[in-house]
């Protein structure tokens, strides 16, 4: 079923059931007396479960495709940071060779900082060298996440952005950043001191946020500072001075001048302020593969309600809200 492991089967596409034409060797008018075929790649799945997972499988096939072509791993990781995500890429890399390289599809508006962090070191412990591929965004934690990479493929549709950290407030869908928060409370207090008045509507308009929910927001927002630190040394190799030198540059460009949190930080920005970024021609095969991979994974609704975990051998959707989704 939807999100367990599957196992490897030679070649989903050249099952018998799909091709248009009869089978070289097989007569007409053979009846159920013959002999079994062989040299074909039947599925290990039963047939309705294969037919019902199709999709996934055929997005397997690539990534092993990838996977032989740029002699690496290759997972894809589309998902907010919050803690379970740790648990779901473990999933893709817990057998994983030290030896080899490993290279990461990362699509994410944002989450936790702290998260990604756990994920760059784990990421890396798992790898000779990380790459973290960014075909669409990477926000915030997920930025975090990248300045720990020994390379980043990006192409002009890739954009990393500001580190800040984000929170879930009340029932609302999707995340609040924290400077968000703390500018809305600060607007309010000056607008209720100058007007004391308008007190009843400055309320309503904050019902959702609590006392204590500010209070974590000016935390994290002072943790910004340490969380790029340990991320950037969460390179091996990156020496302290490459370290401080980065962060200088970083900092002032994601934390503290973009007041919005969907400020652009594109692929020449990010190559500017010194990251390992690959500016990849987007007519490689390379990024043509990865764009094919993105488009069936946007297509199947991977956003801020569902996060998908892949790899050649594992697979998960995590559904946050809404009615739930066809397996694919």
């Amino acid at each position: 079923m939807a999100g367990e492991d599957q196992p490897r089967e030679a070649n989903p596409d050249r099952s018998p059931e799909g091709a248009s034409r009869q089978v070289s060797g097989v007569r007409a008018d053979q009846g159920s007396d013959a002999q079994p075929l062989s040299g074909l790649d039947f599925p290990a799945q039963s047939p309705l479960f294969h037919a019902e997972h199709a999709d996934r499988y055929q997005r397997q096939d690539w990534i092993r495709r990838y996977q032989d072509a740029y002699g690496c791993r290759l997972i894809a990781v589309l998902d907010v940071l919050f803690g379970q995500t740790v648990t779901f890429v473990e999933e893709l890399i817990y057998d994983a060779n030290p030896g080899q390289d490993l290279h990461v599809i990362l699509v994410s508006p944002g989450g936790d900082g702290e998260v990604a962090l756990r994920l760059v070191r784990s990421l890396q412990a798992r790898c000779k060298e990380l790459t973290v591929i960014v075909p669409d965004i990477a926000k915030s934690a997920g930025t975090i996440l990248v300045m720990g990479a020994h390379h980043i493929l990006m192409a002009p549709t890739s954009d990393l952005g500001p580190v800040d950290p984000q929170f879930q407030v009340g029932g609302q869908q999707g995340l609040v950043s924290a400077k968000d928060i703390i500018a809305a409370v600060e607007n309010a207090e000056k607008a209720v001191a100058s007007s004391p008045d308008t007190y009843p509507i400055h309320a309503a308009l904050l019902s959702d946020l609590t006392a204590l929910q500010v209070e974590q927001a000016r935390s994290a927002l002072a943790r910004t500072g340490d969380l790029v630190t340990e991320a950037l040394k969460s390179l091996p190799g990156r020496s302290p001075e490459a370290v401080d030198q980065l962060k200088e540059k970083l900092t002032k460009a994601l934390v503290d001048v973009p007041r919005d949190h969907s400020a652009v930080f594109s692929a020449q920005d990010a190559q500017d302020a010194g990251l390992p970024v690959d500016i990849v021609d987007p007519h490689s095969d390379q990024w043509r593969l990865i764009w094919r991979l993105y488009a069936k994974y946007f297509m199947m609704g991977a956003g801020p309600d569902f996060g998908m975990y892949e790899g050649a051998n594992a697979s998960r959707q995590v559904q946050y809200g809404g009615l739930p989704r066809a397996p694919a």
